[in-house]
């Protein structure tokens, strides 16, 4: 079991496509959302419904390969803390998607889009990733190609578009 936290405090979009990249690389992986207000992700369950009800045997591991996606739904990470530790026991990989304000939990990334002007501040520690957005900005450490409107239309859609550089690039970050 691998798990993985990503955080992407300026940017919506891709603060909810980082965590599908991230776990779309790695072939099978659950993605979890920490962030009340996050995304309505496509799919039938949430997280605070797993809280409320409990999970199933058949939530707390894959059924199949592939990347699957469970929204938040409205409840908080410390009262999901169980039920995260559950689905992350039986998973392969799991991706944590946090919050903006993320409390005393820490991304193990930080995705940053690079846009002329120096218009959001960041530091350059191991865990910073940069979104390159074509306006060819150089930046020292990870770099993501830019993201073509076709693979995240397919990630947003549930489907993995394996031949992606983008979902590819992500790969490295599991070493």
């Amino acid at each position: 079991m691998a798990v993985l936290a990503v955080h992407t405090r300026e940017d919506g979009l891709l603060s909810a496509l980082a965590p599908l990249g991230l776990g779309a690389a790695t072939g099978t992986a659950l993605v979890i959302d920490l962030d009340p207000a996050g995304p309505r992700y496509p799919g039938a369950g949430s997280l605070a419904e797993l809280v409320s009800d409990g999970p199933r045997r058949s939530d707390l591991s894959p059924t199949r390969a592939g990347l699957a996606v469970l929204r938040n739904g409205g409840v908080d990470a410390r009262t999901a803390a169980e039920v995260v530790a559950a689905l992350v026991e039986g998973w392969p990989a799991a991706v944590l998607r946090l919050p903006k304000d993320s409390g005393d939990l820490r991304p193990d990334f930080e995705v940053y889009p690079l846009v002329p002007g120096g218009l959001y501040p960041h530091d350059a520690s191991p865990g910073t990733v940069y979104q390159d957005l074509g306006f060819r900005i150089p930046a020292e450490g990870r770099v993501l190609p830019p993201l073509k409107r076709s693979a995240a239309a397919a990630l947003l859609a549930g489907t993995v578009p394996f031949r992606s550089p983008w979902v590819r690039a992500w790969r490295a970050m599991w070493e």
